[in-house]
Parts: structure tokens; sequence; C-alpha cells
């Protein structure tokens, strides 16, 4: 989506507000009922989250109460609802990786390990898991989930992984040397880090891994096959975005890290304004999705049936991944759809 095209705004709910004039509450967008896809879940699930809160322990080398907070955060329910098709052994790589890569966004935002080391060990690791060796858990943790990954996945797959690591990093990188200077993003250029900073990129060429299958380069680089992928990862890290404002802006850091306040601050709209936009654009992303799947070119019929699987599994990312935020206690997301905002912590 043109971040200048005029998008239709729900009707504005009426902020409570304190003393101060200042919100007290908001109303979260019905992100539910905009997104008409069935929820899967992976029949896998329980052993594979097991396994790998074992792993968090084992190769992580996490203790509480600092491993206390991952293994609540459910990487292994986050791989179930989103490659709900995938066998036990490429559902527990998944889940690794989610698990992996929770905790090295968290290191590289708190400034706990440095940015660029971080990226060019796990980059080598991802290059050579087998004969690359670190004492950076960080890059052990990449080289163990790579290793098993590597084991049955194709060539270009492996190579779209790798692309997208790439681009996080840098975008992490960005971000976090972006809020040190105080630089502001408009709507524009927030976007556009957006989705490198996701992680999507590292995430999508995963359900080639789960299905099996190596799209071939002219597939991948095709317009609609991109616009499909832009649109998913819009709508995830979107949804993200408006179901994390609150604990965001009470850290002080959403101006950063998120939609909502970048909306605010160049739409001139208030809170509840703002949530209602960015629910918006999260409903136009799904029929944007929708559009670029009924105008999908053919192939020859192998590759056709591969790309009804890549599209299926783009379609589990946009449900799974919201019924997991939604479904997570790290959002405590009310029925009713209420957030009380949490007081800003002091600096």
């Amino acid at each position: 989506m043109n971040p200048t095209t005029p998008i239709t705004i729900f009707p504005t709910v009426t902020n409570t507000t304190t003393p101060d004039g200042e919100p007290s509450q908001f109303i979260l967008p019905d992100l539910i009922n905009d997104c008409h896809y069935p929820l899967r879940k992976n029949p896998h699930r329980d052993a594979v989250s097991r396994a790998s809160d074992q792993w968090l322990i084992d190769v992580a080398r996490l203790e509480e109460p600092e491993i206390r907070g991952y293994i609540d955060m459910d990487g292994g329910g986050f791989a179930a609802v989103c490659y709900p098709d995938a066998d036990a052994f490429h559902l527990r790589v998944c889940s690794d990786f989610n698990d992996c890569t929770f905790i090295v966004d968290d290191w590289m935002e708190y400034g706990i390990v440095d940015i660029q080391g971080t990226r060019e060990s796990c980059i080598s690791a991802f290059r050579d898991p087998v004969n690359f060796d670190s004492e950076q858990i960080a890059a052990k943790m990449c080289k163990s989930f790579f290793s098993r990954f590597r084991e049955t996945a194709g060539p270009g797959c492996t190579e779209r992984f790798i692309r997208g690591s790439e681009l996080f990093f840098a975008a992490v990188a960005k971000q976090v040397d972006d809020c040190a200077k105080g630089n502001m993003y408009d709507l524009a250029s927030y976007l556009a880090l957006r989705r490198d900073i996701s992680a999507l990129k590292m995430c999508l060429p995963l359900i080639e891994f789960v299905a099996r299958i190596d799209l071939p380069d002219e597939v991948m680089s095709h317009p609609v096959i991109m616009a499909l992928e832009d649109a998913t990862n819009d709508h995830i890290s979107w949804s993200n975005d408006i179901l994390s404002y609150n604990k965001e802006q009470s850290r002080g850091d959403a101006h950063w890290h998120n939609l909502v306040s970048v909306l605010i601050d160049e739409r001139g709209l208030d809170l509840q304004g703002a949530m209602d936009y960015a629910g918006q654009m999260c409903k136009d992303a799904i029929q944007r999705f929708e559009t670029n799947r009924a105008i999908l070119p053919s192939w020859e019929e192998e590759v056709d049936r591969q790309v009804v699987v890549y599209v299926e599994g783009l379609q589990n990312w946009i449900v799974g991944s919201l019924h997991w935020h939604l479904n997570s206690p790290r959002y405590a997301v009310a029925p009713d759809r209420i957030i009380r905002l949490l007081p800003r912590r002091p600096l």
C-alpha cells in the first residue's frame, strides 16, 4: 500500500482521559473478525514445545528467571499455528528458530551483545553450519537449528533465508542507531524498515522448508508473489505493532518501534484514531493479499502445485501469527478489546 493512499478509518471511539487530558485507555481494532482465514494447529505442538524448552536450557544456556519469559512466550506454539502441516522434525527446527530469533533480537535491542559481531557470527553459522564454530551463544544457537535446516532445505530456500537474515540484522542495527541518535521516522521510511526488522523475510522460506519444496527464483521474483509476501509481512508487522503498543509506550520507545506512534506524529491523529487507522491498514493488507492471489500466473503443473502450497503457507502465517499474539501473555488482550494504558516507566 502506498503510504499516501487515503484510508477509510473506523469510527473513532471517544477516549477516556486522565485529569491532565491524556488518554487512559483505547479500544483495539477487531483484527480477528477482519481476518477470515481458518486457524489450524500442528498436532506435534506439545512434544516440540517441550523439546524446544529444553533446547533453551542446553544450547542457549538460559536459566531462571530469564528463561521463564521465553518459555512462556511459547515459540513452539507460535510455530505450530504458522506451520500446521509440518512434521515433528521440521516443526522443531522452526520452533528453535523462533526462540533463537526472539532471544537474539532482545539481546541486540538492549545492548547485551554487539550487533555487528552477532551479525557476522550468525551469518557465518548460516553459511557453513557444519564447520563454523564460535563461543558466542547466539552463533551456537544459529548453528544448532540451521545445521538441521540444511539437512532437507533446497538451495534456493536456503539462500532466501540467509538473504532475509542479512536484511534483518541490518534493520536492527539501523533502528538501534536511530533510537540512540533520536532520529524519528516518517511513515514511508518506517514501513520500509518494518518489513526487514520483522524477520518475516527469514520466516517465509521456512514455508518451503517444511513443505519440502524449493521454488525457482523466477517464481519467487515474480511481482505477484512478492506482493503476496509484502501483504503478509505488512499484516503481521502492523498487527504486532497494534498489540504491542501499550507495552512499548510504557517503556518510552514506541516512537522507534511502533506504527501507531508514527501515525500519531505524522497524521496528527489521537491515540484511538491512530489505532483505528492502523487496524484499517491491516484489513487493507488482507484485501491486497486476496487481490494478488486472484491473479496468480501459471507456470508448469508441478510448480503451480507448489505455489499453491506456498501461498497457503502465507495465509497460515497471517492467521496463525495473529491468534498467537492475541493469546500471548505478553499482550494480555481482554475480550472487550479495551486496553488500559500502562504507566510510563521512569527513564
